[in-house]
């Protein structure tokens, strides 16, 4: 048996030391330790605060009543069912693209869907700042990995010039750590000048961004040509789990054919896909969601501002604050917890050495009255956040 603890306590000295947390929601915001205290949430990525909706759950436990828990095998024995395909249908036909196919998880789409178009010989490039999935989906795909400068379409570009059997460009729409867009228009036109096909990861767009919450893909004003492959989550913004890529049918086609994520892994519950029916027809049909979560973020901006943080350039629900050093980000998280509010410190490896910060997240389910109580625990705690 090796001996790991002298890499933990490495880990731990440097403020680097992960834990899970078991918490019990209260409601959509706010949450309960296991020693019964109360914390208000400006950490999850339930952005539309559907999760807890009264119309999902209740779609959820009728499904579970009539179709059982587990779907029982993968999509291509038996565990593929009506509410599946339902909602490919429903994703396909609210993104605008001819197909869509469910997978488990968001990382298991990534590495589904890289793997599956290139391999040896072939040339993917991706932007610097890639969610973890996609930066090893790349590197697994057994092709030519090359990375380009955050967000630089130039750098892109150069980038393309390798010589490659196939090109793929990958990128997020929403960057997760630091709540920036991609210069989707700018990224797609560089593929498209090169001949190379474009994966955009909107996990953090698709049901907030654009008309409808069509995501950072459709607010840019693209397309299926212009982004031929459209992964996005379930879990976020939707408010349930899973994963779905959209794009063309041969692609799609393809990807049942070659993506072994989704060959190998059974399918997610019926029960699940049914849920994520209901939330999908209510982040349709309920525009307000956006609306205030917008309002929001303005408020919590002007706040943020006038206490003079580091915030970063975002627009979108995800409002980091940096601090710099890991430990103190572990401490200004655990005096806002002190103050009854609950945001996560994030630090390297998950984001660049010197960069960890505190990911404050905004829920539609969040009220003015609440925005404002985040920005007083700040004020309360500014000195442990360093000059702006």
């Amino acid at each position: 048996m090796w001996d790991l603890q002298d890499e933990l306590d490495k880990l731990r000295a440097l403020g680097l030391e992960r834990r899970p947390r078991a918490l019990a929601p209260v409601d959509a915001v706010t949450a309960r330790t296991r020693e019964g205290r109360e914390l208000l949430v400006f950490c999850s990525n339930d952005y539309l605060g559907l999760a807890q909706a009264p119309e999902v759950a209740g779609a959820l436990r009728q499904a579970v009543n009539r179709d059982g828990v587990g779907s029982g095998a993968a999509h291509l024995v038996t565990g593929h069912r009506s509410e599946h395909a339902a909602l490919e249908a429903e994703l396909a036909e609210w993104l605008g693209r001819e197909r869509a196919l469910l997978f488990s998880t968001g990382y298991m789409a990534n590495l589904g869907v890289v793997s599956a178009f290139v391999g040896r010989g072939d040339l993917v490039v991706e932007d610097r700042l890639n969610h973890a999935s996609l930066l090893d989906a790349g590197l697994l795909s057994g092709a030519r990995m090359q990375r380009y400068h955050h967000g630089d379409a130039t750098h892109l570009a150069a980038r393309l010039q390798r010589a490659a059997r196939r090109r793929l460009v990958v990128t997020d729409g929403v960057f997760s750590m630091d709540g920036d867009v991609a210069p989707l228009a700018a990224v797609a036109q560089a593929a498209r000048d090169r001949d190379a096909m474009l994966m955009v990861d909107d996990a953090h767009g698709i049901g907030v961004l654009g008309e409808e919450g069509r995501g950072a893909v459709a607010e840019a004003g693209l397309g299926q040509d212009d982004v031929p492959l459209l992964v996005g989550t379930l879990g976020k913004a939707l408010g349930t789990f899973g994963a779905f890529v959209a794009g063309p049918a041969d692609c799609i086609d393809w990807l049942v054919h070659k993506a072994r994520p989704y060959v190998y892994t059974t399918a997610p519950p019926p029960a699940l896909a049914a849920a994520t029916r209901a939330s999908l027809r209510l982040a349709r049909q309920q525009p307000w969601r956006r609306q205030h979560l917008e309002a929001l973020v303005c408020r919590f901006r002007r706040g943020a501002e006038a206490l003079r943080l580091r915030l970063m350039a975002s627009r979108t629900a995800i409002q980091p604050i940096v601090v710099g050093d890991a430990g103190a980000a572990v401490q200004a998280s655990q005096a806002l917890e002190d103050r009854g509010v609950l945001v996560t410190a994030i630090r390297p490896p998950t984001v660049p050495k010197g960069t960890a910060r505190l990911r404050v997240t905004l829920s539609a389910a969040h009220s003015e009255a609440q925005v404002d109580r985040l920005l007083e625990a700040l004020a309360a705690i500014r000195p442990r956040l360093g000059a702006a």
